[in-house]
Parts: C-alpha cells; structure tokens; sequence
C-alpha cells in the first residue's frame, strides 16, 4: 500500500528521486531549522516531545535508534531523560547533523549519543539492533514510507516500541480552516523569508495533507510487522503520536 506523500517532492520539476530531493532541502534549511520549528509550533512542538518521550521512558531501553534525527533535538531529549541509554541517531542530510553534532557536544553527551549519516530505507545496522526506536516529523519525508516501516521493524528488538510523532490535519471543521490559511499562507512565506529556500516550506504543508494518519498510517505499522498499534491526537490534532510493538 503506497502512501500519497510520498508523491509529494520538496522540489516541482526536479528530477531527481524523492531522497535526494529531501537530503538538498534539509541541507539548504539546517541553519534555520531550530528557529522555524519553535516559531511554527509556537513552542508546541517540546510538549509533544515530552508526550512521546513519557512513553520511551516507561520502557526503559538501553539501546535507542532515532531515525530522522535532524539537529539532535530528539537524540538529546532522550539521552537526558534515560541517562544510562546509548543513542544513535541518523539521518540523510549531512548539514542537519553538522548542528546536530555541535548541539550534542554543548551537551556534553558525546560520550552517549552517535549521529550518522544514513537512509532510512536502507539503516545500516543488524537486525533487532535496539530496543526502541523514535521518529519525529521525519515519516512523511520517507521516499517509501512501508519500505522504511519494514526496515525499523528489522532493526527493532522483539518486545521493543516504535514511537512516531508526525504533523497532521485536523478533523475539525471548526479548526480546519484557521490550521489551513496559516500553514497554507503563512509558514510558506515566513519560511522563503527566513531559510531562504522558496521550495521547503509550501511541501511542508503538502507532504502533511498528503501523508496517511490515523488508522491509515496504524495500517501501514501494521502491515510492516509491528502490533498493538496506537495513534493519539494532540493539539486539535495538528500533531498527533503513533506507537507500535514488534
């Protein structure tokens, strides 16, 4: 079952594949990307974190892979609230773990947390390599979004938990409207402003509409190995966090 997102492309025309257009844009927007997400959630975006992250504690994993790790934000969080923890994290773009590995050595945790470069449909690790597995707003970026399921399940140890945060659309018709002009008309220009990249936040809003959510995306978890599947909306539903259990 393929997702509609991943027919959405960061850049109209260009013609090369999904993953290396998404790897340019994360290049081209690092040095902006910490101040845009905190302006465009409005600082909602820690909260969800600490939402997500609750449940990633609970289990207490030794080993945590953080796929999509962009600046460290996640990697760091984790690394604080489970201090006896390795994480790795990895992602495509080489610009966005450059901040990352600066954010990390601020830190202090160096020591504990490794960032890689490296695709998600192809993680270069053996299988059940990690007891827990964390992505946040990276999914919809997945050139094929069951594919990178499939490989965080081979990657995930039996018993251990996929926890996904994801940007979504809310269902609300009151809500709607006001989530759509602003994501529609105002990220896009407070994002060419401010990034200087024309492209990345108009996809921005269109790879949200675009990717599966609710129980379609609990679908695709579960086609791709993992049980006991979960989804919950928070923020009107503008975010919502997906769990799963190989």
């Amino acid at each position: 079952m393929a997702d509609a997102a991943e027919r959405i492309n960061p850049y109209n025309g260009d013609n090369r594949d999904k993953t290396s257009q998404v790897e340019a844009m994360f290049d081209s927007i690092a040095p902006a990307y910490d101040f845009m997400n905190s302006a465009m959630s409005f600082g909602l975006h820690r909260r969800w974190l600490r939402k997500a992250l609750k449940g990633v504690g609970e289990a207490a994993p030794a080993t945590v892979l953080d796929v999509a790790t962009g600046t460290a934000d996640v990697a760091i969080a984790i690394a604080r609230k489970l201090p006896e923890a390795s994480v790795t994290g990895i992602d495509l773009s080489e610009g966005m773990l450059e901040v990352g590995r600066r954010k990390v050595a601020k830190a202090g945790l160096e020591s504990r947390i490794t960032l890689q470069q490296a695709d998600c449909l192809h993680l270069p690790f053996a299988d059940e390599s990690f007891d827990c597995i964390t992505v946040a707003y990276g999914v919809r970026n997945f050139e094929h979004l069951l594919e990178g399921y499939k490989e965080m399940q081979r990657v995930l140890r039996k018993g251990g938990k996929l926890t996904v945060i994801e940007l979504s659309t809310p269902r609300s018709a009151f809500v709607r409207p006001f989530y759509k002009f602003y994501t529609r008309c105002i990220i896009p220009v407070a994002g060419r402003l401010v990034s200087k990249d024309v492209r990345a936040y108009s996809y921005l809003p269109e790879s949200i509409a675009a990717v599966a959510q609710g129980e379609a995306m609990t679908a695709l978890m579960e086609q791709a190995g993992l049980r006991d599947t979960t989804f919950n909306p928070l923020t009107f539903g503008v975010c919502t966090i997906y769990t799963g259990v190989k």
